[in-house]
């Protein structure tokens, strides 16, 4: 490898981190990404169904999206899904990393270590990843000890992935707002 080469490596994917608050239109912003790109997309859901209302949710989101696109639902193993599914030309949507670290909490799992995983994964994949987030950290200070522990690590979260992000956008009303990136 050149020098020039090292120092200008080739870009083989691109990550765009999208973060809003509840009913912000993020959603929506990353699922309208993915389909004017015109490429094959793969939606990869978070969401676990534990109550009536999440059901609901979770059903209007299904019926929100195209019915080509290929839907993969995951709990806990978000990296290795992100590295069998993005490949170059197409585009992986991961909605959302709120739930995706809720359920790492919920099953106990090493956050430290997933979280390492999740950006040694990002830093291997090949196509556009488009990744949605709720932005919760802006509020109070939460009352109980696991929610704030839980904001912390989302916070945490949300830091590491837009330092290596080319793109990140905070929705606001509906409007994207870009905080880095074109």
């Amino acid at each position: 490898m050149t020098k020039n080469q090292s120092e200008n490596p080739v870009v083989t994917s691109s990550l765009h981190l999208i973060l809003g608050g509840a009913r912000s239109g993020k959603s929506a912003y990353g699922e309208r990404l993915a389909k004017d790109s015109d490429l094959p997309v793969v939606y990869v859901a978070t969401a676990q169904a534990f109550d009536d209302e999440m059901r609901e949710r979770i059903k209007q989101h299904q019926s929100d999206r195209p019915a080509h696109w290929q839907s993969i639902e995951v709990l806990c193993d978000l990296p290795q899904t992100l590295l069998e599914n993005s490949h170059c030309g197409n585009v992986v949507l991961v909605d959302c990393l709120t739930l995706w670290l809720m359920n790492l909490m919920y099953q106990q799992k090493d956050i430290h270590q997933s979280v390492t995983e999740l950006l040694h994964a990002l830093s291997q994949v090949k196509g556009q990843v488009i990744m949605v987030s709720n932005e919760i950290t802006m509020g109070v200070v939460p009352m109980g000890k696991e929610s704030r522990l839980y904001v912390d690590e989302l916070g945490r979260l949300h830091q590491k992935i837009a330092q290596t992000a080319p793109q990140v956008t905070l929705m606001v009303a509906g409007i994207p707002m870009v905080v880095k990136g074109s």
